[in-house]
């Protein structure tokens, strides 16, 4: 089964059918912060997801391979640490990994964020 992983994306070529992965040649299957390493809301997801679309329909046409999942995850990675510098969703800091790896995390201070002393 074709794949692509990184921290916080995780594509397959599969269909899941009763909790199972079926390798599918037609069909990508999206994970998103499997870790739990963010606070997501719903409009976040779906950005999240419609990035996920538009990535998947530019690669129309295409062979299925790992080098162009490993770019639509490596996309959607970038595009989840645009999110997350724009205050859109923050660090889970009680996720059992915290080594924000998509940069510092960011304090409020009278209704604006700005970056930790340090940055």
């Amino acid at each position: 089964m074709l794949k692509s992983t990184t921290r916080h994306v995780h594509i397959f070529a599969a269909d899941i059918r009763n909790d199972s992965f079926i390798a599918s040649d037609s069909k990508l299957t999206l994970d998103v912060d499997p870790d739990n390493e963010f606070i997501w809301n719903d409009p976040a997801l779906q950005k999240v997801y419609s990035e996920f679309d538009r990535l998947v329909a530019a690669y129309t046409g295409l062979a299925l391979t790992e080098y162009n999942l490993r770019r639509i995850g490596s996309d959607l990675e970038n595009f989840i640490r645009g999110l997350l510098q724009q205050g859109e969703i923050a660090y889970n800091l009680d996720s059992r990994v915290l080594n924000f790896s998509m940069g510092r995390p960011q304090v409020r201070r009278s209704g604006q964020i700005e970056n930790r002393p340090g940055q």
